[in-house]
This record gives structure tokens, C-alpha cells and sequence, in this order.
């Protein structure tokens, strides 16, 4: 009887020690398992591996983008110190917009007057390229190259409606490093710059997405993945610090439009220097309150000088301003109102040499039409 209670007794214990240990488990030190089933893990783990709709535009956009994209070398021979022949080259990269034919757009810059065009696609396969078109006065270049395979290639966007704060998407080959993506936005547009030949730039799309020695001739994104711009450079020396401009993609097809219509690109021209009055100024000029461009200068040889645009008589102070009057006030060009510091710019960017642009001037006390045929630019403006 004595040994069937000690039994019964070690049984208690052995049950007390299982069910308590069992529930301190579960209480206290949960298992791995238990961690997982619970909501708040299940949350973290969905959020950790989910990746968000800009993210993921983002990947979609390179990966239709980067096999397009393209690595440009131009090698250019010069003569030594003992007339020798050495090879420099010129690096960057550009885009394909034709896959059959082999179209490649890039800018000028990057052919750099090369006599051998050498362009390597992202899987390594290279091809020998020839210049079709140049285009310095918007640092545009088109080349041509016979492909084994139909390529990929990239659509020509609009770079018309634009916006600032709009995303961006920059591919290039900074630096030689192959398939580099960059995002950012539209920091402004319009913008006027010069590039390292003291060439002016005109209407330049400026953004922040970061633009590198080597991304020069890559394309110019946005979210939908067309081309709205061609890389072009970055302001001061060096690298990138977030100021980075593209050529509007308008000014590209204008050049390959020429292109295939055979005829070679010539940028417009017309020849004046002018300021902004409206307004108080406008007034206190003499002039119509709605204002336009006042022309300070006209340069001699140009289409401006031919159409009979006339200079200021005279120059007064305004303010803290130095300003020419008595010349033409130009209101308005095709019909558009002159309400921009780049109105001119404007209109130039969607004309060739030898195109009409009509005039409204303000002369004389009254308004009248001119007609004015564009020159061509000079090689150095």
C-alpha cells in the first residue's frame, strides 16, 4: 500500500512538472513557430519583402531601358612631340532609336571629331559606327551601324509639356561604369547655358538627377519610359552636385527629320539682343503696357538687320539699369504674345535657316507686321 502511494505521488509531481513546464513555455519563451503566426510578423514580412510602385516603375524602366543603352568611344589621332601619331579618345553613351536600321542618337561632344566610332552594347557585343548627322549648336549627334540582330530601342517622348517636379530617369556609363541608373525631377526648364566651347545651349532641361562624366548621350526618361532629353552636361567641373541639364528631345527630331529628308541641320538665326518691359517700365517708356522685348542690339549680317529691325537711338537709366531706346519693341512673334525673357529662344527652337518668323513691332507709336527670313548660326555661337 506504502509503495502504490509513493506512485500515485511521483505521478502528481511528473504531471505538475510537464503541465507547468508546457505552459511556462508557451507563456514565456514562445518558439520560433509561435513569432511567425502572429499578426504584427506577418505585417513586417510582407512590408519587408514588398517593394513599392515607384520602385517598381523604376525597374521596369531600366529593364527596357539598359539593353537600348549604349557605351560610345571616339578615337581621334593627333601628332606628338616628335610628329608621332597618338590616339586620344572621347567616351560616353547614347541610345538606339531604330533597331533595324541602327540608329544611334548621342551628343556631339561625345564623337569629338573621332575618326573611328566604336559603340558596345550592354552584352558586350561591339560595333563599328558611322556619323550620319551633326548637330554642334545643340550638341546632337546621329549614327549608324549595321546590326546583326534587330536591337532594342527606345520611343522618342514629347519634351513639350514638361513640368517642373516631374520624374526623371537618367542612363548613362559615368565614369565607365556600364548601366548606371539615376532618378530624380525636373529642377527647371528653359534653361540657357554655355558648354566647354563657349557655345551657348538654348532651352535646356535642368534636373537633379545625378549626371556624371560618361552618362553625356545617355537618354533622359520619364515614368512612362520615353526619351524627353539627351544628357548633356553638368555644371561646374567634376562630378555631379545635382545640377545636371539634357537637350529637350524636340531639338533631336528636328535634326532627324533634316536627316531624313536628306537635308543637313541648320540651326536658325536671328540677331538681336533684347530685354523684358511691361507694366510700370513699359509705361515709363512710353511704350504699350502689355510690354514685349525691347531691342538693345542688332548685329550687322543678320536675318534682324536684313528685315529692317531697328536698335535704340539712345540709352537711359532706369532704376539701376543701363537701357536702349527708341528702337523696335517686338509684342509678339507668330501671333504668340512676348511675355518671356526667351520668347525668341521659343520660337527658334521649332525653326530652321531660311524659315519666316512674322513679327509685331511697336514703332513709332504704332504697332506693325514684319516678316523676317532666318539666318543660319554660326559654327562658334
Amino acid at each position: 500500500m506504502k509503495r502504490f502511494r509513493y506512485l500515485i505521488m511521483a505521478g502528481i509531481f511528473a504531471g505538475g512538472f510537464v503541465y507547468l513546464t508546457s505552459i511556462a513555455k508557451t507563456r514565456f519563451f514562445p518558439s520560433a513557430v509561435a513569432i511567425a503566426d502572429t499578426p504584427l510578423f506577418q505585417e513586417a514580412k510582407v512590408s519587408g519583402a514588398g517593394l513599392s510602385s515607384d520602385e517598381l516603375n523604376n525597374i521596369d524602366i531600366y529593364k527596357q531601358a539598359r539593353s537600348a543603352t549604349v557605351n560610345i568611344s571616339s578615337t581621334v589621332y593627333r601628332r606628338g612631340w616628335f610628329q608621332e601619331m597618338i590616339p586620344s579618345r572621347e567616351t560616353g553613351s547614347g541610345f538606339v532609336i531604330d533597331g533595324e536600321k541602327g540608329l544611334i542618337l548621342t551628343n556631339n561632344h561625345v564623337l569629338g571629331g573621332g575618326q573611328k566610332v566604336v559603340v558596345t552594347f550592354s552584352d558586350q557585343s561591339k560595333y563599328d559606327a558611322e556619323v550620319l548627322a551633326k548637330d554642334p549648336g545643340n550638341d546632337l549627334g546621329l549614327l549608324r551601324i549595321t546590326p546583326r540582330k534587330k536591337l532594342p530601342f527606345l520611343r522618342l517622348g514629347d519634351s513639350d509639356p514638361l513640368q517642373v517636379g516631374q520624374k526623371v530617369l537618367a542612363i548613362g556609363n559615368p565614369f565607365g561604369l556600364d548601366g548606371t541608373l539615376t532618378t530624380g525631377i525636373i529642377s527647371s526648364l528653359k534653361r540657357n547655358i554655355r558648354d566647354e566651347n563657349n557655345r551657348e545651349l538654348e532651352g535646356m532641361i535642368q534636373t537633379d538627377a545625378a549626371i556624371n562624366p560618361g552618362n553625356s548621350g545617355g537618354p533622359l526618361l520619364d515614368s512612362q519610359g520615353n526619351v524627353i532629353g539627351i544628357n548633356t552636361a553638368i555644371y561646374g567641373p567634376g562630378g555631379n552636385i545635382g545640377i545636371g541639364f539634357a537637350m529637350p528631345v524636340a531639338k533631336a527630331k528636328m535634326m532627324l527629320t533634316d536627316y531624313r529628308a536628306g537635308k543637313s541641320f541648320k540651326r536658325p538665326f536671328f540677331g538681336v539682343q533684347t530685354i523684358l518691359v511691361s507694366g510700370e517700365w513699359a509705361e515709363a517708356l512710353r511704350l504699350p503696357a502689355d510690354g514685349g522685348l525691347l531691342v538693345q542690339n542688332v548685329q550687322r549680317g543678320t536675318a534682324a538687320e536684313r528685315a529692317g529691325i531697328r536698335g535704340p537711338r539712345e540709352f537711359v537709366i532706369i532704376g539701376n539699369y543701363e537701357v536702349g531706346v527708341g528702337g523696335d519693341l517686338i509684342m509678339a512673334i507668330d501671333g504668340k504674345p512676348c511675355e518671356a525673357r526667351d520668347a525668341i529662344a521659343q520660337a527658334l527652337a521649332k525653326k530652321r535657316a531660311g524659315d519666316v518668323m512674322e513679327l509685331t513691332v511697336f514703332r513709332n507709336g504704332r504697332s506693325a507686321k514684319v516678316t523676317v527670313t532666318l539666318g543660319e548660326a554660326p559654327d562658334d555661337i
